[in-house]
């Protein structure tokens, strides 16, 4: 039984990133939309860790997010400081993430870029 329920997790982490791109750090654009703005995009630096975890660097600002099922736990920091948490429904489609934060009636939208290179 034990056994199963490993395997199922691995499934769903695996079918919760279908389509992402290989780990690795990407430039990337990042955009955020309200009910009251239309989207606004910067970039952003990706590191893809694994096929659930990433983070998203924009300036000084972390996005550190956790995918599983079609579910996103989003953590915000700027520097130490925790400035928001939250989960929401999320999608791949293609090389790009999208959730949305019905809370606060937000949607994110992650670009996966170029692929940076490694430090040497």
């Amino acid at each position: 039984m034990q056994r199963a329920m490993v395997l199922l997790a691995g499934l769903c982490a695996a079918w919760a990133c279908a389509g992402a791109p290989a780990p690795g750090r990407y430039r990337a654009t990042f955009c955020v939309a309200t009910s009251q703005a239309p989207a606004g995009c910067g970039p952003a630096e990706l590191d893809l860790r694994s096929a659930t975890e990433l983070q998203v660097r924009i300036a000084d600002v972390v996005y550190r997010l956790h995918l599983h099922d079609d579910l996103v736990d989003v953590l915000t920091l700027h520097g130490r400081m925790q400035i928001d948490a939250f989960s929401a429904p999320c999608q791949w489609q293609g090389e790009t993430l999208r959730f949305v934060d019905t809370d606060k009636q937000a949607r994110y939208e992650l670009r996966t870029g170029a692929r940076l290179r490694p430090a040497h």
